[in-house]
Protein backbone atom coordinates (compact mmCIF):
# COMPACT_ATOMS: atom_id res chain seq x y z
CA UNK A 1 0.00 0.00 0.00
CA UNK A 2 1.16 3.56 -0.70
CA UNK A 3 2.50 5.57 2.22
CA UNK A 4 0.04 8.40 1.56
CA UNK A 5 -3.73 8.19 1.85
CA UNK A 6 -5.47 7.83 -1.51
CA UNK A 7 -8.21 10.11 -2.70
CA UNK A 8 -11.42 8.09 -2.87
CA UNK A 9 -14.38 8.25 -5.24
CA UNK A 10 -17.43 6.06 -4.81
CA UNK A 11 -19.52 5.96 -7.98
CA UNK A 12 -22.98 4.46 -7.67
CA UNK A 13 -25.81 3.99 -10.08
CA UNK A 14 -29.42 3.47 -9.05
CA UNK A 15 -31.30 0.33 -10.04
CA UNK A 16 -28.64 -1.17 -12.33
CA UNK A 17 -28.85 -4.96 -12.53
CA UNK A 18 -25.71 -7.05 -12.59
CA UNK A 19 -26.08 -8.27 -16.17
CA UNK A 20 -25.70 -4.80 -17.71
CA UNK A 21 -21.98 -4.39 -17.03
CA UNK A 22 -18.82 -6.31 -17.80
CA UNK A 23 -18.78 -9.91 -18.93
CA UNK A 24 -22.39 -10.49 -17.84
CA UNK A 25 -23.75 -7.75 -20.12
CA UNK A 26 -25.14 -8.30 -23.64
CA UNK A 27 -22.31 -8.04 -26.20
CA UNK A 28 -23.77 -4.87 -27.71
CA UNK A 29 -23.68 -2.89 -24.43
CA UNK A 30 -21.37 0.14 -24.45
CA UNK A 31 -19.88 0.72 -20.99
CA UNK A 32 -16.30 1.82 -21.75
CA UNK A 33 -15.53 3.38 -18.38
CA UNK A 34 -16.88 0.49 -16.35
CA UNK A 35 -14.74 -1.74 -18.54
CA UNK A 36 -11.76 0.53 -17.91
CA UNK A 37 -12.20 0.32 -14.13
CA UNK A 38 -12.63 -3.46 -14.38
CA UNK A 39 -9.40 -3.80 -16.38
CA UNK A 40 -7.55 -1.75 -13.77
CA UNK A 41 -9.31 -3.16 -10.71
CA UNK A 42 -10.93 -6.13 -9.02
CA UNK A 43 -14.38 -7.21 -10.14
CA UNK A 44 -16.69 -8.98 -7.70
CA UNK A 45 -19.16 -10.92 -9.89
CA UNK A 46 -21.03 -12.24 -6.81
CA UNK A 47 -21.96 -8.89 -5.28
CA UNK A 48 -25.38 -8.37 -3.69
CA UNK A 49 -27.37 -5.96 -1.64
CA UNK A 50 -28.88 -7.54 1.46
CA UNK A 51 -32.06 -5.48 1.04
CA UNK A 52 -32.72 -4.55 -2.61
CA UNK A 53 -34.50 -1.26 -1.99
CA UNK A 54 -33.02 2.25 -2.30
CA UNK A 55 -32.82 3.46 1.30
CA UNK A 56 -31.78 0.20 3.01
CA UNK A 57 -29.03 -0.30 0.44
CA UNK A 58 -27.70 3.21 1.00
CA UNK A 59 -27.83 2.71 4.75
CA UNK A 60 -25.68 -0.41 4.29
CA UNK A 61 -23.14 1.68 2.37
CA UNK A 62 -23.19 4.36 5.05
CA UNK A 63 -22.95 2.02 8.05
CA UNK A 64 -20.98 -1.02 6.88
CA UNK A 65 -23.81 -3.19 8.18
CA UNK A 66 -26.26 -5.50 6.45
CA UNK A 67 -30.00 -5.08 6.76
CA UNK A 68 -30.27 -7.41 9.75
CA UNK A 69 -27.88 -5.16 11.68
CA UNK A 70 -28.91 -1.64 10.70
CA UNK A 71 -32.63 -2.43 10.79
CA UNK A 72 -33.79 -0.28 7.86
CA UNK A 73 -35.86 -2.95 6.14
CA UNK A 74 -37.82 -0.75 3.72
CA UNK A 75 -37.73 2.83 2.46
CA UNK A 76 -38.01 5.19 5.41
CA UNK A 77 -36.37 8.09 7.23
CA UNK A 78 -32.60 7.63 7.32
CA UNK A 79 -32.52 9.82 10.44
CA UNK A 80 -34.17 6.91 12.27
CA UNK A 81 -31.02 4.80 11.92
CA UNK A 82 -28.24 7.21 10.91
CA UNK A 83 -26.63 10.01 12.86
CA UNK A 84 -23.59 12.01 11.86
CA UNK A 85 -20.82 10.35 13.86
CA UNK A 86 -20.58 6.70 12.77
CA UNK A 87 -21.24 6.90 9.05
CA UNK A 88 -18.86 6.31 6.15
CA UNK A 89 -18.06 10.01 5.60
CA UNK A 90 -17.77 10.68 9.35
CA UNK A 91 -15.31 7.82 9.81
CA UNK A 92 -13.26 9.04 6.84
CA UNK A 93 -13.27 12.57 8.29
CA UNK A 94 -11.61 11.19 11.42
CA UNK A 95 -8.88 9.93 9.08
CA UNK A 96 -8.36 13.45 7.76
CA UNK A 97 -10.58 13.36 4.68
CA UNK A 98 -12.68 16.14 3.22
CA UNK A 99 -16.01 14.57 2.26
CA UNK A 100 -18.65 15.46 -0.31
CA UNK A 101 -21.80 13.87 -1.72
CA UNK A 102 -23.09 14.80 -5.16
CA UNK A 103 -26.28 13.31 -6.60
CA UNK A 104 -29.02 11.11 -5.20
CA UNK A 105 -28.54 10.36 -1.51
CA UNK A 106 -32.16 9.50 -0.60
CA UNK A 107 -31.64 10.81 2.93
CA UNK A 108 -34.66 11.86 4.98
CA UNK A 109 -34.83 14.70 5.82
CA UNK A 110 -33.10 15.26 2.51
CA UNK A 111 -30.67 17.93 3.80
CA UNK A 112 -29.47 15.74 6.64
CA UNK A 113 -25.77 15.40 5.91
CA UNK A 114 -25.05 12.32 8.02
CA UNK A 115 -21.38 13.28 8.33
CA UNK A 116 -20.69 14.80 4.90
CA UNK A 117 -18.96 18.18 4.79
CA UNK A 118 -21.12 19.20 1.85
CA UNK A 119 -23.84 17.83 -0.40
CA UNK A 120 -25.29 18.75 -3.78
CA UNK A 121 -28.61 17.03 -4.40
CA UNK A 122 -30.99 16.52 -7.33
CA UNK A 123 -33.16 19.18 -5.67
CA UNK A 124 -30.36 21.68 -6.38
CA UNK A 125 -30.39 20.65 -10.03
CA UNK A 126 -34.15 21.06 -10.41
CA UNK A 127 -34.06 24.45 -8.73
CA UNK A 128 -31.25 25.53 -11.04
CA UNK A 129 -33.22 24.40 -14.08
CA UNK A 130 -36.19 26.47 -12.90
CA UNK A 131 -34.03 29.52 -12.15
CA UNK A 132 -32.41 29.32 -15.57
CA UNK A 133 -35.87 29.62 -17.11
CA UNK A 134 -35.76 26.73 -19.55
CA UNK A 135 -38.95 26.59 -21.58
CA UNK A 136 -39.21 22.85 -20.97
CA UNK A 137 -38.30 21.33 -17.61
CA UNK A 138 -36.97 17.81 -16.93
CA UNK A 139 -39.42 14.94 -16.60
CA UNK A 140 -42.37 16.76 -18.11
CA UNK A 141 -43.49 13.57 -19.83
CA UNK A 142 -46.00 12.45 -17.19
CA UNK A 143 -44.24 9.26 -16.13
CA UNK A 144 -43.63 8.58 -12.45
CA UNK A 145 -40.56 7.30 -10.64
CA UNK A 146 -41.73 3.68 -10.51
CA UNK A 147 -42.98 3.08 -14.04
CA UNK A 148 -41.05 1.24 -16.70
CA UNK A 149 -42.91 2.58 -19.71
CA UNK A 150 -40.21 4.12 -21.92
CA UNK A 151 -40.06 7.75 -22.95
CA UNK A 152 -37.53 10.27 -24.20
CA UNK A 153 -35.99 12.93 -22.03
CA UNK A 154 -37.74 16.30 -22.24
CA UNK A 155 -34.36 18.08 -22.09
CA UNK A 156 -31.21 17.54 -24.16
CA UNK A 157 -28.35 15.44 -22.85
CA UNK A 158 -26.32 18.39 -21.55
CA UNK A 159 -29.25 19.49 -19.37
CA UNK A 160 -30.07 16.11 -17.82
CA UNK A 161 -29.55 15.29 -14.16
CA UNK A 162 -26.99 12.66 -15.19
CA UNK A 163 -24.90 15.29 -16.95
CA UNK A 164 -25.25 17.70 -14.01
CA UNK A 165 -24.04 15.11 -11.48
CA UNK A 166 -21.00 14.36 -13.64
CA UNK A 167 -20.30 18.07 -14.14
CA UNK A 168 -20.54 18.90 -10.44
CA UNK A 169 -18.35 15.92 -9.56
CA UNK A 170 -15.71 17.04 -12.07
CA UNK A 171 -15.83 20.60 -10.74
CA UNK A 172 -15.36 19.30 -7.21
CA UNK A 173 -12.20 17.47 -8.27
CA UNK A 174 -10.90 20.42 -10.28
CA UNK A 175 -11.84 23.48 -8.23
CA UNK A 176 -13.72 22.96 -4.97
CA UNK A 177 -11.72 20.49 -2.89
CA UNK A 178 -9.03 21.37 -0.40
CA UNK A 179 -5.77 20.27 -2.08
CA UNK A 180 -4.02 19.98 1.31
CA UNK A 181 -6.03 16.94 2.43
CA UNK A 182 -7.31 13.76 0.77
CA UNK A 183 -10.93 13.78 -0.34
CA UNK A 184 -13.81 11.32 -0.39
CA UNK A 185 -16.44 12.00 -3.05
CA UNK A 186 -19.63 9.98 -3.46
CA UNK A 187 -20.92 10.57 -7.00
CA UNK A 188 -24.39 9.06 -6.89
CA UNK A 189 -26.22 8.85 -10.20
CA UNK A 190 -30.01 8.51 -10.09
CA UNK A 191 -30.23 6.47 -13.29
CA UNK A 192 -31.10 3.98 -14.70
CA UNK A 193 -33.89 4.20 -12.09
CA UNK A 194 -37.22 4.94 -13.80
CA UNK A 195 -38.57 6.90 -15.46
CA UNK A 196 -36.77 5.31 -18.38
CA UNK A 197 -36.28 8.54 -20.28
CA UNK A 198 -32.84 8.77 -21.91
CA UNK A 199 -32.06 11.66 -24.25
CA UNK A 200 -30.72 11.14 -27.72
CA UNK A 201 -28.47 9.54 -28.82
CA UNK A 202 -29.06 7.07 -25.99
CA UNK A 203 -32.79 6.76 -26.55
CA UNK A 204 -32.33 5.06 -29.93
CA UNK A 205 -28.86 3.58 -29.34
CA UNK A 206 -30.12 0.04 -28.64
CA UNK A 207 -33.45 0.14 -30.41
CA UNK A 208 -32.35 -2.21 -33.18
CA UNK A 209 -30.22 -4.50 -31.01
CA UNK A 210 -30.99 -8.07 -30.04
CA UNK A 211 -32.61 -7.15 -26.72
CA UNK A 212 -32.80 -10.18 -24.37
CA UNK A 213 -36.29 -11.49 -23.80
CA UNK A 214 -37.63 -11.51 -20.23
CA UNK A 215 -37.32 -14.78 -18.34
CA UNK A 216 -40.55 -16.22 -16.98
CA UNK A 217 -39.86 -18.88 -14.38
CA UNK A 218 -41.86 -22.09 -14.54
CA UNK A 219 -42.94 -21.27 -10.97
CA UNK A 220 -44.44 -17.88 -11.88
CA UNK A 221 -47.98 -19.06 -12.56
CA UNK A 222 -47.97 -22.14 -10.36
CA UNK A 223 -48.81 -22.83 -6.76
CA UNK A 224 -45.21 -22.21 -5.76
CA UNK A 225 -45.36 -18.55 -6.84
CA UNK A 226 -45.08 -16.55 -3.60
CA UNK A 227 -48.37 -14.87 -2.76
CA UNK A 228 -46.73 -11.58 -1.79
CA UNK A 229 -44.77 -11.48 -5.06
CA UNK A 230 -47.82 -12.22 -7.18
CA UNK A 231 -49.86 -9.63 -5.27
CA UNK A 232 -47.30 -6.84 -5.51
CA UNK A 233 -46.91 -7.27 -9.26
CA UNK A 234 -50.69 -7.18 -9.59
CA UNK A 235 -50.81 -3.94 -7.62
CA UNK A 236 -48.23 -2.38 -9.93
CA UNK A 237 -49.85 -3.77 -13.10
CA UNK A 238 -46.47 -5.27 -13.99
CA UNK A 239 -48.18 -8.43 -15.16
CA UNK A 240 -50.11 -6.43 -17.78
CA UNK A 241 -47.15 -5.16 -19.80
CA UNK A 242 -46.97 -6.44 -23.37
CA UNK A 243 -43.74 -7.78 -24.94
CA UNK A 244 -43.28 -4.73 -27.19
CA UNK A 245 -43.39 -2.37 -24.21
CA UNK A 246 -40.94 -4.51 -22.26
CA UNK A 247 -38.56 -4.59 -25.21
CA UNK A 248 -38.72 -0.80 -25.63
CA UNK A 249 -38.27 -0.36 -21.88
CA UNK A 250 -35.16 -2.52 -21.89
CA UNK A 251 -33.73 -0.58 -24.81
CA UNK A 252 -34.25 2.70 -22.94
CA UNK A 253 -32.85 1.16 -19.75
CA UNK A 254 -29.66 0.14 -21.53
CA UNK A 255 -29.45 3.63 -23.01
CA UNK A 256 -29.58 5.24 -19.57
CA UNK A 257 -26.77 2.97 -18.35
CA UNK A 258 -24.59 3.96 -21.27
CA UNK A 259 -25.37 7.64 -20.72
CA UNK A 260 -24.22 7.35 -17.11
CA UNK A 261 -21.15 5.42 -18.19
CA UNK A 262 -20.11 7.98 -20.78
CA UNK A 263 -20.56 10.75 -18.20
CA UNK A 264 -18.34 8.93 -15.74
CA UNK A 265 -15.63 9.62 -18.29
CA UNK A 266 -15.86 13.31 -17.36
CA UNK A 267 -15.01 12.49 -13.74
CA UNK A 268 -12.08 10.33 -14.84
CA UNK A 269 -10.93 13.15 -17.14
CA UNK A 270 -11.03 15.62 -14.24
CA UNK A 271 -8.92 13.25 -12.15
CA UNK A 272 -6.44 12.90 -15.00
CA UNK A 273 -6.29 16.65 -15.57
CA UNK A 274 -5.54 17.14 -11.87
CA UNK A 275 -2.86 14.47 -11.93
CA UNK A 276 -4.85 12.38 -9.44
CA UNK A 277 -6.17 9.47 -11.45
CA UNK A 278 -3.29 7.06 -10.91
CA UNK A 279 -3.44 7.35 -7.13
CA UNK A 280 -7.21 7.54 -6.62
CA UNK A 281 -9.17 4.59 -5.26
CA UNK A 282 -12.44 4.19 -7.14
CA UNK A 283 -15.36 1.90 -6.32
CA UNK A 284 -18.22 1.39 -8.77
CA UNK A 285 -21.45 -0.21 -7.53
CA UNK A 286 -25.23 -0.03 -7.77
CA UNK A 287 -27.69 0.07 -4.88
CA UNK A 288 -29.88 -2.70 -6.37
CA UNK A 289 -31.17 -4.01 -9.68
CA UNK A 290 -34.38 -3.97 -11.71
CA UNK A 291 -36.68 -6.84 -12.73
CA UNK A 292 -37.82 -5.05 -15.92
CA UNK A 293 -40.10 -7.83 -17.12
CA UNK A 294 -38.41 -10.90 -15.68
CA UNK A 295 -40.99 -13.18 -14.05
CA UNK A 296 -43.60 -10.62 -15.14
CA UNK A 297 -42.27 -8.15 -12.60
CA UNK A 298 -40.85 -4.68 -12.43
CA UNK A 299 -38.76 -2.67 -9.95
CA UNK A 300 -36.76 -4.43 -7.22
CA UNK A 301 -37.50 -5.54 -3.60
CA UNK A 302 -37.08 -9.31 -4.10
CA UNK A 303 -33.94 -11.39 -3.72
CA UNK A 304 -34.00 -12.62 -7.29
CA UNK A 305 -30.86 -12.07 -9.36
CA UNK A 306 -32.11 -9.13 -11.46
CA UNK A 307 -33.12 -7.30 -8.28
CA UNK A 308 -30.47 -8.11 -5.64
CA UNK A 309 -27.34 -8.94 -7.70
CA UNK A 310 -25.34 -5.80 -8.54
CA UNK A 311 -22.15 -4.81 -10.38
CA UNK A 312 -19.17 -4.05 -8.14
CA UNK A 313 -15.59 -3.09 -9.02
CA UNK A 314 -12.79 -1.90 -6.72
CA UNK A 315 -10.04 -0.05 -8.60
CA UNK A 316 -6.95 0.47 -6.43
CA UNK A 317 -4.29 3.19 -6.81
CA UNK A 318 -1.68 2.14 -9.31
CA UNK A 319 1.22 2.50 -6.88
CA UNK A 320 -0.22 -0.11 -4.52
CA UNK A 321 1.40 -3.49 -4.45
CA UNK A 322 -0.66 -6.59 -5.17
CA UNK A 323 -3.39 -4.58 -6.92
CA UNK A 324 -4.92 -7.64 -8.62
CA UNK A 325 -5.70 -5.38 -11.58
CA UNK A 326 -7.95 -6.95 -14.16
CA UNK A 327 -8.84 -9.79 -11.80
CA UNK A 328 -12.13 -11.29 -10.63
CA UNK A 329 -12.74 -12.32 -7.04
CA UNK A 330 -15.38 -15.02 -6.64
CA UNK A 331 -16.08 -14.21 -2.98
CA UNK A 332 -19.59 -13.19 -1.99
CA UNK A 333 -19.70 -9.42 -1.60
CA UNK A 334 -22.28 -7.11 -0.06
CA UNK A 335 -22.77 -3.34 -0.17
CA UNK A 336 -21.90 -3.29 3.53
CA UNK A 337 -18.35 -4.15 2.44
CA UNK A 338 -17.81 -0.71 0.93
CA UNK A 339 -17.30 1.07 4.26
CA UNK A 340 -14.66 -1.26 5.74
CA UNK A 341 -12.88 -1.42 2.37
CA UNK A 342 -12.57 2.36 2.17
CA UNK A 343 -11.87 2.85 5.86
CA UNK A 344 -9.05 0.32 5.76
CA UNK A 345 -7.61 1.97 2.63
CA UNK A 346 -7.70 5.35 4.40
CA UNK A 347 -5.65 3.97 7.28
CA UNK A 348 -8.50 3.68 9.75
CA UNK A 349 -9.49 0.83 12.03
CA UNK A 350 -12.66 -1.11 11.26
CA UNK A 351 -14.93 -1.15 14.35
CA UNK A 352 -16.19 -4.49 15.66
CA UNK A 353 -19.87 -3.62 15.10
CA UNK A 354 -19.34 -3.44 11.35
CA UNK A 355 -20.19 -6.75 9.68
CA UNK A 356 -19.02 -5.76 6.23
CA UNK A 357 -15.63 -7.02 5.04
CA UNK A 358 -12.55 -5.36 3.58
CA UNK A 359 -12.83 -6.49 -0.03
CA UNK A 360 -9.18 -5.78 -0.75
CA UNK A 361 -8.18 -8.08 2.10
CA UNK A 362 -10.55 -10.74 0.81
CA UNK A 363 -9.19 -10.48 -2.73
CA UNK A 364 -5.62 -10.77 -1.43
CA UNK A 365 -6.44 -13.84 0.63
CA UNK A 366 -5.75 -12.04 3.90
CA UNK A 367 -9.38 -12.37 5.06
CA UNK A 368 -11.42 -15.54 4.59
CA UNK A 369 -14.49 -14.96 2.40
CA UNK A 370 -17.95 -15.27 3.87
CA UNK A 371 -19.65 -18.65 3.50
CA UNK A 372 -23.15 -17.24 3.20
CA UNK A 373 -24.85 -13.97 2.38
CA UNK A 374 -28.32 -13.14 3.67
CA UNK A 375 -31.10 -10.90 2.44
CA UNK A 376 -34.52 -9.76 3.57
CA UNK A 377 -37.22 -7.13 3.13
CA UNK A 378 -39.90 -6.22 5.63
CA UNK A 379 -42.79 -3.77 5.48
CA UNK A 380 -42.72 -0.29 6.94
CA UNK A 381 -45.85 -0.96 8.99
CA UNK A 382 -47.77 2.06 7.75
CA UNK A 383 -51.58 1.75 7.54
CA UNK A 384 -52.06 3.77 4.34
CA UNK A 385 -53.38 2.40 1.06
CA UNK A 386 -51.43 2.14 -2.17
CA UNK A 387 -48.07 0.44 -2.14
CA UNK A 388 -47.98 0.63 1.65
CA UNK A 389 -51.04 -1.60 1.79
CA UNK A 390 -48.90 -4.71 1.55
CA UNK A 391 -46.16 -3.17 3.70
CA UNK A 392 -48.39 -3.66 6.75
CA UNK A 393 -47.91 -7.38 6.38
CA UNK A 394 -44.50 -7.60 8.01
CA UNK A 395 -41.63 -9.58 6.53
CA UNK A 396 -41.87 -10.18 2.78
CA UNK A 397 -39.14 -12.82 2.75
CA UNK A 398 -35.82 -13.96 4.15
CA UNK A 399 -33.11 -15.37 1.89
CA UNK A 400 -29.65 -16.88 1.99
CA UNK A 401 -27.11 -17.89 -0.64
CA UNK A 402 -23.73 -19.59 -0.68
CA UNK A 403 -22.97 -18.24 -4.15
CA UNK A 404 -24.20 -21.35 -5.94
CA UNK A 405 -27.47 -22.17 -4.25
CA UNK A 406 -30.07 -19.66 -3.14
CA UNK A 407 -32.91 -20.32 -0.71
CA UNK A 408 -35.83 -17.91 -0.24
CA UNK A 409 -38.44 -18.24 2.52
CA UNK A 410 -41.75 -16.37 2.24
CA UNK A 411 -43.58 -16.31 5.61
CA UNK A 412 -46.95 -15.72 3.97
CA UNK A 413 -48.11 -19.19 3.04
CA UNK A 414 -44.76 -20.74 3.99
CA UNK A 415 -43.55 -20.65 0.39
CA UNK A 416 -40.02 -21.93 -0.25
CA UNK A 417 -37.85 -21.48 -3.33
CA UNK A 418 -34.46 -22.98 -4.16
CA UNK A 419 -32.37 -22.06 -7.18
CA UNK A 420 -29.02 -23.19 -8.50
CA UNK A 421 -27.84 -19.77 -9.63
CA UNK A 422 -24.67 -21.17 -11.22
CA UNK A 423 -26.49 -23.41 -13.68
CA UNK A 424 -29.75 -21.42 -13.73
CA UNK A 425 -28.90 -17.73 -13.19
CA UNK A 426 -32.30 -16.81 -14.61
CA UNK A 427 -33.92 -18.67 -11.69
CA UNK A 428 -36.35 -20.28 -14.08
CA UNK A 429 -36.73 -23.53 -12.11
CA UNK A 430 -37.60 -23.87 -8.45
CA UNK A 431 -35.66 -26.91 -7.18
CA UNK A 432 -37.01 -26.94 -3.65
CA UNK A 433 -38.54 -30.42 -4.03
CA UNK A 434 -35.78 -31.91 -6.18
CA UNK A 435 -32.88 -30.97 -3.91
CA UNK A 436 -34.04 -31.33 -0.30
CA UNK A 437 -30.42 -31.62 0.84
CA UNK A 438 -29.53 -28.10 -0.28
CA UNK A 439 -32.93 -26.80 0.81
CA UNK A 440 -32.48 -28.16 4.32
CA UNK A 441 -28.87 -27.03 4.56
CA UNK A 442 -29.66 -23.44 3.65
CA UNK A 443 -32.88 -23.37 5.62
CA UNK A 444 -31.10 -24.66 8.72
CA UNK A 445 -28.34 -22.10 8.30
CA UNK A 446 -30.90 -19.31 8.00
CA UNK A 447 -32.68 -20.56 11.14
CA UNK A 448 -29.37 -20.81 12.98
CA UNK A 449 -28.63 -17.20 12.14
CA UNK A 450 -32.10 -15.69 12.44
CA UNK A 451 -34.26 -18.01 14.53
CA UNK A 452 -37.41 -19.93 13.65
CA UNK A 453 -39.15 -19.17 10.37
CA UNK A 454 -42.75 -18.38 11.22
CA UNK A 455 -45.40 -19.17 8.63
CA UNK A 456 -48.34 -16.81 8.05
CA UNK A 457 -51.68 -17.42 6.33
CA UNK A 458 -52.19 -16.16 2.80
CA UNK A 459 -53.97 -12.81 2.67
CA UNK A 460 -57.30 -13.33 0.89
CA UNK A 461 -58.01 -10.45 -1.48
CA UNK A 462 -58.95 -10.53 -5.14
CA UNK A 463 -57.19 -8.88 -8.06
CA UNK A 464 -59.92 -6.30 -8.66
CA UNK A 465 -59.72 -5.06 -5.09
CA UNK A 466 -55.93 -4.94 -5.23
CA UNK A 467 -55.87 -2.70 -8.28
CA UNK A 468 -58.49 -0.42 -6.74
CA UNK A 469 -56.52 -0.18 -3.48
CA UNK A 470 -53.48 0.88 -5.45
CA UNK A 471 -55.36 3.51 -7.43
CA UNK A 472 -57.03 4.95 -4.33
CA UNK A 473 -53.74 5.15 -2.46
CA UNK A 474 -51.56 6.61 -5.24
CA UNK A 475 -51.73 9.38 -7.79
CA UNK A 476 -50.10 9.75 -11.17
CA UNK A 477 -49.97 13.54 -10.98
CA UNK A 478 -46.41 14.85 -10.79
CA UNK A 479 -45.77 18.02 -8.83
CA UNK A 480 -42.54 20.02 -8.68
CA UNK A 481 -41.96 18.51 -5.24
CA UNK A 482 -42.40 14.98 -6.60
CA UNK A 483 -39.95 15.63 -9.40
CA UNK A 484 -37.31 17.02 -7.08
CA UNK A 485 -37.67 14.25 -4.53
Amino acid sequence: MAATQPNIILITTDQQRYDTAGAAAPPFMRTPHFDQLAREGITFPRAYTSCPICVPSRVSIMTGQNVYSHGMTHNGATSDVLGRDHTLPARLRTCGYQTAAIGKMHFTPQRTRHGFDEMLLPDDYYRQMQRDGHSVQPMRHGLGQNEIYPSMSTVPEAQTLTSWIAEQSALYVLTRRDPAVPFFLWSSFSKPHPPLDPPEPYYSMYRDCDIPEPVIGNWRNGDDCPAVFRREQTIWDADQLDPQTIRAARSAYYGLITQVNYNIGRIIAALSESGLYRETLIIYASDHGEMIGDHRAQAKTYFYEPSAHVPLVVRLPQSWEDRHHGQQCAALADLSDILPTLLKAAGGDVPAEINGMDLVGVARGQIPPRDYLEGMVAGVGQPQGGVNFIAQWGTFYQAITDGQWKYIWYPEGGCEQLFNIETDPAEATNLVEKHPDHRDRLRDELIRRRGDLQQRPVLDINEHDLRNIYRLGCTMEISDHDIRH
